[in-house]
Parts: structure tokens; sequence; C-alpha cells
């Protein structure tokens, strides 16, 4: 072959467009050169901390995969946070405790949103009397006026902090709601330590909304609060109007001397009762530090129980080793969104769904009869099942009756749907009990724990 061939492949060969093209340019300067190199490292830095980051995701891929996911299903007010906040005692104390001072402002806003309540109730027996000009009418007096109006500054804080913590959508309602994700928390937090000129001014700027201002508060209302609600006349036009304070979720008025008090701190029972909605699904992570194989890591996902929600629910039944289904025996009490469903019911409906979904058909089921406690009160008071569930008949209206009645419902939903053969395990629990629930956690942890180790094959 002739050279001049042989000399042309060599140079083809060894020709690099990359070498080409990271060459300086003509006639570069000191300066641009500089610039250059400085852009170079900087691609370098970016490429190397994405590599890190895809080395980090895939690591976490890899221990969620192993690591125990469980679901936390029921009707929206079922108590599942309450539930969650109980596992966190149980298998994180660190972590919860960590967290008891933020639990104040919502301990505090959930008295004033009660308050609220009876101050709306108050205003309109008034507007109802005064524009049919029968004054006489109502058993209100100057002195409730009087001591409404002293209370209404509390109006402000309940709502310039309650728009705080979700400031894309204030809910203008009764209830404390905040989005997924913990940012609440955050928010909170930051009236715990001095302000710094790095923070971002106030979310809403408005008055009021300073969570730290609300302990003064109360304290200096402490005397008016006691009064207004253990007052007969304001308790009759509550009652007159079907309002039962004692029954919804974040009651707190019959604590009002010690959480009103300066130097209140909340105690496990008060976490477990506060009232705080979810907007939304969020998941939590946490690696227990105690209990059956402490280190073991969790991922609990709870889900927006509304029932214009559950068609949301689906997505998360993917490879999930548990379900805690959480089933209130409220039989007095209907649907927040639908006066005519009774609220066992529908609970009865909701698990005949998900016990009978194929894709669920391998996973655990414990269903818990959640706020025996109310049952009980309400037993005990004697209100009759078979008024608002017909089916109960004559039975026995005692608790061991009831519980069994529904209790036999539920199981016979599990045998008739379940796509596989299963075992129907229940617990009946309170969750402001914090003692006994997490006994009750404890052996949940336990089953669950071994079911997933024998799904890995490392038991």
């Amino acid at each position: 072959m002739p050279d001049r061939f042989k000399a042309s492949r060599s140079s083809e060969s060894s020709f690099d467009p990359l070498s080409v093209g990271l060459q300086p340019p003509p006639n570069e300067t000191e300066e641009e050169k500089e610039v250059r190199l400085a852009a170079a490292r900087e691609a370098v830095r970016v490429s190397r901390t994405i590599d890190v980051g895809l080395v980090e995701s895939k690591k976490a891929m890899e221990r969620k995969k192993r690591a125990v996911k469980i679901l936390l299903l029921g009707q929206s007010e079922s108590g599942k946070s309450s539930v969650l906040r109980n596992f966190r005692l149980a298998f994180t104390p660190k972590y919860f405790e960590s967290e008891r001072l933020l639990w104040k402002t919502v301990i505090q806003l959930n008295l004033i949103s009660s308050l609220k309540k009876i101050l709306a109730v108050l205003q309109e027996e008034w507007d109802e009397t005064e524009s049919a000009g029968t004054k006489s009418a109502t058993l209100l007096t100057s002195e409730h006026r009087r001591l409404a109006l002293s209370l209404s500054p509390l109006l402000a804080f309940e709502t310039g902090i309650s728009n705080m913590l979700s400031s894309d959508s204030p809910s203008g309602g009764y209830t404390v709601t905040v989005r997924p994700g913990g940012g609440w928390k955050d928010k909170l937090a930051s009236f715990g330590r001095a302000p710094s000129s790095d923070d971002p001014p106030s979310p809403t700027g408005a008055p009021g909304s300073d969570p730290s201002q609300v302990t003064q508060v109360l304290a200096a209302c402490k005397d008016e609060i006691i009064s207004l609600w253990g007052d007969t006349v304001v308790r009759s036009v509550l009652e007159s109007r079907d309002v039962h304070l004692k029954e919804a979720p974040g009651f707190f008025l019959d604590d009002t001397e010690r959480i009103a008090a300066l130097d209140y701190v909340p105690s496990d029972r008060d976490i477990m009762r506060a009232r705080i909605r979810t907007l939304g699904v969020e998941e939590h992570r946490f690696v227990t530090e105690s209990g059956f194989r402490a280190g073991t890591e969790f991922f609990i996902t709870d889900v927006c129980g509304s029932s214009n929600q559950r068609s949301t629910w689906i997505p998360y039944f993917d490879d999930v080793q548990a379900i805690l289904f959480l089933a209130p025996l409220a039989f007095w009490q209907s649907l927040d969104e639908d006066a005519k469903v009774n609220r066992v019911q529908d609970s009865l409906e909701i698990w005949r769904e998900i016990v009978g979904n194929p894709l669920l058909a391998k996973t655990a089921f414990i269903l818990l009869f959640n706020k025996k406690d109310i049952l009980q009160a309400h037993i005990a008071a004697g209100v009759l099942v078979k008024k608002f569930v017909p089916s109960f008949g004559d039975r026995p209206n005692d608790v061991a009756s009831v519980t069994k009645y529904f209790r036999d419902k539920f199981s016979a939903y599990h045998r008739k749907f379940s796509p596989e053969p299963r075992p129907f395990i229940f617990y009946e629990t309170e969750a402001i009990d914090t003692k006994s629930t997490a006994i009750i956690l404890g052996e949940v942890q336990e089953q669950i724990i071994r079911n997933h180790m024998k799904g890995l094959d490392v038991m």
C-alpha cells in the first residue's frame, strides 16, 4: 500500500472532535481564559452533584423496597392522625418530644375555635331576636354581650395564625387546616427562636399571626372563657341549636384553666386530642427507636378520608404491606358531607370495597374500632342503637353487644369479599389513651414486621 494512503488513514484515526471542541479559542485573553475554566469547573461540579444525587436516589429506592409500608384508611375524623401520633410516641419518642411545643399552638387554636363557634351561635341568637323585635325572647343578657366583646380579640389570633399555616387556602371555618408536607410545623417552629434579618416577611402580615403572642392573650382572657363556657344560659342556647361541642374533635374548653396558663406544656394526651385537618395525602417516614426490631424503617401514608377524596386512594394500594382501617362505632352520627348516610354504615361499605380489591389480595388488614370511650359514654347516656340502626333490633343496648354486632358485620364482609383467605384482625382502641394504645400498636407493629420479613425471605 502506498505510503500516502497509510499517512491519510493514520491521520483520520487520530482525529478527536471532542478535543477540538475543548481547544481554547484563538487569541483568547487571560481574563477570558479564567472565565472559561471557571465555567468548566462549575460544569464538573454540577455533573458530580447530579451523579451523587442519582446514587442517593437509587439507595433510597432500595431502602424503601425493604421498608415496611402501611396505609392508614378511614373516614374523615376517624382518628387516623391520633393513631399516627401514638405510633410516634411509642416507637420514636425522641422525635415526638421534639414536636411537643409545636402542638401547644394547635391546641390553643382548638380552644379558640370552640370559642369562635360559641360566639357565632350567640350572635345568631341576638340577630334573630332583634330582627323579630322580641328582645325579651332570649335569656342572653348584657353581661353575655360584655363577655363576647371581651373575647373577640382572640378571634383575630385564630384567623391570623390559621391563615398563616395554610396561606395558600385559608379555611375560614372552625378547624385548623394545613397542606401535607410538614411546612406548617416549620412555620410554627420559626416563632420559637429570635427573629433574624434573613427571615422572610410574615406570610400574612396581619395582626394576630404570631403564635408566640397567643399564650399571653389566652392567659389574660382565661377567666372570661371559663365564665362563658360555664354559663347555664349559654349552654341552653347551644343545646337549643343542636351544637354539641364536647363531641367535636379538638375540644379543650373543660381544660381552659390548665391550657390558658402561661407555663402550659401539652401532655401526651393533649397532643392525641388535638385536631388539625390535612388536605391531601401525607407520607410519614421514620425509623423505630424501640419496640420489636428497633431500627426498622416505616413509611406510613395517611390519606384524606372525605367521601369525595376516596377515589384518590387506589394509587397508594401498590406495594403496601398492611392497612390500618379505623372505624369508630359512632352509630348516632351521619357524614358531614351527607346527613342521610350513617357513619358506621359508610365505614362498612368502605371496608367491603377495600377488602375485595384484588390489588390488596396479599395485604394484611388490621381493623381498629376507635373511640371506644365515646361509644361507652353514649351507651351510658341511654342512646339507643336501634333508633339509628334498625337492624340492631332488640339486642341488649350495652357496649359489649353493640361492639359484637358491628364486629360480626365487618367480619362477614371480610370473609365474603376477600380474594384470598386471611385472618380477621381487630382491636378496640381509644387513641387518646396512650398507654393502652401503645400496647395495641406494639402488637400491630410486631405482626406487620413479621409478615414483612417473611415476604423478604429473611425469617
